[in-house]
This record gives structure tokens, C-alpha cells and sequence, in this order.
């Protein structure tokens, strides 16, 4: 039977399945090890049994399908057999645009679980949220209400996907809800753009990544020349934005650590024989080696985005900010079958640079960082301690001016106003969750990146820490040049 290997990108229709990172393996051989026949003897007479006795007539196709797929459920959860019309499913355009709710979805703790919704997609206007478990999919034009237990991924796939305009209603299982909550979402054709971004700062750029599909490094690159430009002088520094990017291409993974990273280790695999490791390099001229670099994640920043981050990150490349990342760290090779079905097998696992392999842990960031409510934190923000300059009688500074008639000069303060403060908690509400615009009627992320710097909280610390690295920089080059001074003298 000849057998032959694919390179894909995991889009699985109507939800993007990007943390399923795939590579191609060239030639596959099939292994020699000798199948235990006792058991592939007992197997044939059950068969036999259950054709000839079972109560009812069966369809012999299914019950073989459904023997493979139980024999791989006992490997992992992206281990799969892909029937004919999955995989013809499966095999969809990897350039940014496919139909579907914009959803990327795992299975965790035996449950059907949201990694992260797809910015400005239906999933993501409708609401859903990374972390919710979905427990039923129901489609009322199909009369469908199905319970997500047992389901495969690409069940849950085939029954949520569909025609642009209709809808389908998924139940969620919401940390901190009571009870289900049921999300309608009408489906659409998704275009992602992989990259956003835009200046901070003068001299610092944000870049937004959302999925690794086909050209991002390209957009990425020519992203930062445009920010140069408008800048009007070289960056200096940059955050990378990784958060809730569920991966996708290895090669592009790869490419894109090759834009800020010089002909060192990227990733490497190593399958079932620990003597086959495949080191992958950073290849090019690094366009911006020079540019200082903080690569901000948090727990839905999987696969592709996790290779960026721990090359960075282990090349002392860049500052890792932000919540330990989702720690998807296996590669699946997707292998052709005769009958037009597929086999999706999980072939090695990927390390990092340093040769640490996050299947299952994820990467720690350098600096850990919670997404921070901002309500709460302007609200402590607008709290006074008390100062020298509030005692009564206190001594005038000389730069100090002192109003005659101030409510301050008599001890007493001007109470603050009330007036439209349930509309500001709203507003600071909505900011906390980058929704201060609307979208046909729903609210979405702001996408300018000065407005963004406002609201969240994460991004805040990152450019913190981006800007105290040149300052300290500037303070150790400070006192090396003091050094050489005393020493002269």
C-alpha cells in the first residue's frame, strides 16, 4: 500500500484547529514490528460474532472505522483517523481565510475545551471565551442536539461547521457560571489577518500575532518596516504579542523566529528512536537582530506560538512576559490513505533551543504577569495617601503654590462628583476586556495600539519592561564610562 505524507496546517473547517502542529516527514515506511496475531485472531471472531449474531443487520464499514478510532483513542487526543469526508474537510485552504465560528478547540481533562476564540470572528463576537468546556452542540435546522462526551475533535468539528449565514448553538460550561450557558452563533467565512500592529511609542512597535498560516513571517517583516517608517527612524524595541494564538505552520513558526534570531537553533524534534533528532535553524540574515524584543504570552498562546517564545526566550533573545502558555508540544504527520480517508499521527515531540520539551507545562514566562481588571486597579489608583502637603498648616514649599480660598487652605476637600459614575464603570468595564468600539451592533477589541496600551494591563507591563531595558542599558553604559573615568584620574 503506498502511503504518502502531506504537510498541512490543522484547519479543521469550521473551527481552527491551529495548536495541531504538522511537518512533512518525506518517504514514510511502515514499521516491521510484528503484530501480536493472538489478539488480531480475537479481534477477526468478535467481528464474525457481531455479524452473524447481532440483533440487528450491521454495517460492516462502520463497525471497522469504529474499531480504528477506539484503537487510536488510546494513544492521544490528536491521534486520528480522518473518514473520506473529514478528510476532504480537513484539507482546507491555509491561507487566512476559511468558513466556520472561529474557534480553536482541544480536548482537556476528557472534555471538549476552547482554546481561544479567533479575534473579530463569530465565536469571538458572540462571546465565547477562552476555557469554555462546550458540552452540547445543538443545530435546530438540522435537527441536532448531541452531547460533546466521547466526541473527537473532528466530530465536533463536522457538527459544528456549515453553511455561511446559518446557525448552530454551542452550551458551555463557564469556570465560575452556574449551569450551561447556550452561545448562538451564526456561522460565516472567516479571514483572519495574521498580523496586527502598530507604534506604542516613538521607537516601539506592537505586533500582534494572531495564527501562524501561510507568508505571516512576510507580514511581519513588512509590518516592522512600515512602523519604521512612520516612526520615521529605526525601531528600538518591539512587542511581540502572542497571547491566545493557537499556532499553526512550522515553517512558518520557523520563519518568523529567523526575522530577530541568527543561524541558531529554532526547534528541534526527536521521535520514537531518541538517536533521530532534527535540529531546525534560524535561516537569513535576521533582519532585526538589533531590535530588543519582549515576547508577551499567556495561557492560549500554543504550538507555533510556543516555538517563537522558547527560541526567543532560550537565546536570550527576548523577555518572555505574561502567564505559563498552553504546552502543546507534539507534532502530527497526516498520512494519505487509499480510500481518500487519512490517518493524523502524533510522529515526535519539539523542544526547545535548549532542549526542553513543554508537552504538557507549556512555557514559563521570565516575568509572570496576570491579566489585571482594570476597574479594580483604577480604582486603587485614584486613592490618596496621605502627604506632607494635606497636614494642616503645613510648611509652603517654595515650588508649592497655595490658592487663597482653596477648599484645600481649609482643610476640606471638594467631594467628588457622582455624576455619571455608573457610565464610567461601564466604560472601564469595557476596557478591561478591549471592547470600547462596536461591531454590527456587538462590542469587539480596540485595535489601536495607544488605546490598547490603556486598557490592558499585560501590554502595559511589557512595555515597561521594554523601555526599563534600554534604560538600563543606558545606566550600565553610565557607569562603565564612570569607571574608566575615576580609573583615569
Amino acid at each position: 500500500m503506498k502511503i504518502k505524507l502531506r504537510s498541512v496546517a490543522i484547519f479543521f473547517g469550521a473551527i481552527f484547529l491551529g495548536v495541531s502542529l504538522t511537518i512533512g516527514a518525506g518517504a514514510y515506511r511502515l514499521s516491521q514490528a510484528a503484530p501480536n496475531y493472538q489478539y488480531l485472531d480475537l479481534f477477526t471472531k468478535i467481528l464474525h460474532f457481531v455479524q452473524t449474531n447481532y440483533v440487528d443487520e450491521v454495517d460492516t464499514k462502520k463497525l471497522m472505522e469504529g474499531a480504528i478510532k477506539g484503537m487510536l483513542a488510546t494513544l492521544d487526543p490528536h491521534t486520528i483517523y480522518l473518514s473520506p469526508e473529514l478528510f476532504k474537510e480537513m484539507q482546507v485552504d491555509t491561507q487566512g481565510k476559511f468558513g466556520g465560528l472561529g474557534i480553536e478547540i482541544n480536548v482537556a481533562d476528557g472534555f471538549l475545551t476552547v482554546v481561544t476564540p479567533i479575534e473579530d470572528t463569530p465565536a469571538y463576537l458572540a462571546g465565547v471565551e477562552p476555557g469554555d468546556r462546550i458540552v452540547m452542540i445543538e443545530d435546530k435546522a438540522k435537527n441536532i442536539k448531541k452531547e460533546t462526551k466521547n466526541l473527537s475533535l473532528q466530530e465536533a468539528v463536522n457538527l459544528m461547521r456549515g453553511e455561511k449565514g446559518t446557525k448552530v448553538t454551542i452550551h458551555v460550561a463557564r469556570k465560575g457560571a452556574q449551569g450551561l450557558k447556550p452561545i448562538e452563533i451564526t456561522r460565516d467565512i472567516i479571514k483572519v489577518a495574521a498580523v496586527k500592529g502598530g507604534l506604542l511609542d516613538k521607537d516601539y512597535a506592537w505586533i500582534r500575532l494572531v495564527q501562524f498560516q501561510s507568508n505571516t513571517a512576510r507580514d511581519v517583516k513588512k509590518k516592522l518596516e512600515q512602523l519604521a517608517k512612520e516612526n520615521g527612524r529605526p525601531l528600538v524595541g518591539a512587542v511581540i504579542d502572542l497571547r491566545n494564538n493557537p499556532g499553526g505552520l512550522l515553517e512558518e513558526a520557523i520563519n518568523v523566529s529567523s526575522l530577530f534570531l541568527e543561524k541558531v537553533p529554532v526547534v528541534s524534534t526527536m521521535g520514537r528512536s531518541k538517536a533521530k533528532k532534527e535540529v531546525e535553524f534560524a535561516r537569513g540574515s535576521a533582519p532585526f537582530k538589533n531590535l530588543k524584543l519582549v515576547a508577551l504570552v499567556n495561557e492560549a498562546s500554543a504550538s507555533a506560538s510556543e516555538i517563537v517564545a522558547g527560541a526567543l526566550q532560550d537565546n536570550k533573545r527576548a523577555l518572555v512576559v505574561g502567564k505559563p502558555t498552553f504546552g502543546k508540544g507534539s507534532v502530527q504527520t497526516v498520512i494519505d490513505l487509499e480510500n481518500k480517508s487519512a490517518l493524523k499521527l502524533t510522529v515526535a515531540r519539539y523542544y526547545t533551543p535548549s532542549g526542553t520539551s513543554i508537552q504538557g507545562k507549556g512555557i514559563t514566562p521570565d516575568i509572570e504577569v496576570d491579566r489585571i481588571d482594570m476597574a479594580v486597579l483604577e480604582k486603587a489608583r485614584q486613592g490618596k495617601f496621605l502627604k506632607e502637603a494635606d497636614l494642616e498648616n503645613h510648611l509652603i514649599g517654595e515650588n508649592e503654590k497655595k490658592e487663597e480660598g482653596s477648599s484645600e487652605e481649609s482643610g476640606e476637600r471638594a467631594p467628588k462628583s457622582e455624576v455619571g459614575k455608573s457610565e464610567k464603570d461601564q466604560k472601564t468595564h469595557d476596557r478591561l476586556f478591549g471592547v470600547i468600539k462596536e461591531k454590527d451592533g456587538k462590542k469587539v477589541r480596540v485595535e489601536d495600539p495607544k488605546e490598547l496600551l490603556k486598557i490592558d494591563f499585560q501590554l502595559q507591563q511589557a512595555m515597561s519592561y521594554l523601555k526599563a531595558w534600554n534604560l538600563f542599558e543606558k545606566v550600565s553604559q553610565g557607569t562603565k564610562e564612570a569607571k574608566v573615568s575615576s580609573a583615569s584620574e
